[in-house]
């Protein structure tokens, strides 16, 4: 080969090889930036051992050019009652949605978790699995945001710092809640429901602002409640229902096999927060009254008040009379037709059409 056609050659590997890097970046998909809020670090192991390291890990997981900004709601300055509406601002593509505390902004989301409706996993799993489409529906129309799926913090039970030997005994008590629901549950047994939010409890029963205060004994044993109680009842009002939340126009901007994807990713990882959740709940209740196994949370002594039968009673029946006719009331107003779907798609399973 001549000087001259080794130059040309040369010249032209050069512009080819110009060429396939200028192309390379519009050929690789571009980034698609979410920006996420997390769990409260506050509530303890879901949020420290499952949810951050899944979102840190998100795009290796769903081989998706995505670049995840997560951080806990706590390190925000944003309230929990107010992920919604950050979500439709469009101030943030994704939210591990705190359920009954967007309720008030959305009063079809309590649908999930009525007082009394889902008193172990297994029908809080089939209720979860009955209401999702329902409650993504009015999510997307409201406020722009799918719904990828939906897991629990586990039972929620009552933590007192003054004596009690059953639920009635809440009578004159100031008792922390977080949503209407297990506030009118609350009022029924004459107790004063304070709304507070998690992160604040702990110095509310310190400082007595509140006799007791209700969530699952994983969180509270994370955030040190059994420091300022001295009475634990392991009695299941809700399941603490949360969700996972994408903006419409971000879903959008993946393509259909991205977002299939992305939806097999979230899948896997809710049935894996569902197992993680029960074994949680199971070891922290031991870690509360100071009974071995205990291998999760820190060791207290808390007095275990025995569930009698009675107590299982006030919270089967208040499904039925007290908390799916008072938010059936609130919510028809809201979403017309809200109750009627609710029992033909969750009713059957908890015996009410």
């Amino acid at each position: 080969m001549s000087m001259k056609r080794l130059a040309v050659h040369a010249l032209t590997t050069a512009a080819v090889a110009t060429a396939l890097c200028a192309v390379a970046p519009a050929g690789a998909q571009e980034k698609i930036k979410l920006k996420v809020i997390g769990q409260p670090l506050a509530t303890g192991l879901i949020q420290k051992n499952k949810e951050q390291p899944f979102f840190e890990t998100l795009a290796q997981k769903s081989g998706l050019p995505i670049e995840v900004e997560y951080k806990p709601i706590d390190t925000l300055g944003i309230k929990d009652t107010e992920q919604l509406r950050v979500m439709k601002a469009g101030l943030f593509e994704m939210a591990s949605l705190r359920m009954s505390q967007n309720s008030r902004d959305e009063p079809t989301i309590l649908g999930l978790d009525l007082v009394g409706l889902n008193p172990d996993y297994k029908t809080g799993r089939a209720v979860a699995k009955a209401y999702t489409a329902t409650l993504d529906q009015r999510l997307q129309k409201q406020f722009n945001v799918k719904l990828l799926g939906v897991w629990p913090f586990g039972p929620q039970v009552l933590f007192c710092k003054k004596p009690i030997s059953k639920l009635a005994d809440v009578k004159g008590l100031k008792v922390r809640v977080y949503d209407q629901n297990l506030a009118k549950f609350i009022e029924s047994l004459g107790g004063t429901p304070v709304p507070i939010a998690f992160a604040e409890t702990h110095q509310s029963l310190s400082l007595g602002v509140v006799d007791c205060a209700v969530t699952g004994p994983s969180s509270a044993n994370s955030a040190g409640w059994p420091e300022v109680t001295t009475h634990y009842l392991p009695i299941g009002m809700q399941i603490a229902l949360n969700g996972y939340g994408i903006t419409l126009d971000a879903w959008r901007k993946l393509k259909p096999d991205q977002q299939q994807k992305l939806q097999a990713t979230f899948d896997a990882f809710v049935d894996d927060v569902w197992k993680y959740s029960e074994e949680l709940f199971v070891d922290a209740s031991n870690c509360n009254i100071g009974k071995d196994p205990c291998t999760t949370g820190k060791k207290f002594n808390l007095v275990n008040v025995p569930v009698t039968q009675t107590d299982l009673d006030i919270v089967k029946k208040a499904v039925r009379d007290l908390s799916f006719p008072a938010w059936a009331e609130v919510c028809d107003k809201s979403n017309p037709g809200c109750s009627a779907t609710w029992k033909q798609t969750v009713g059957p399973i908890v015996g009410m059409k």
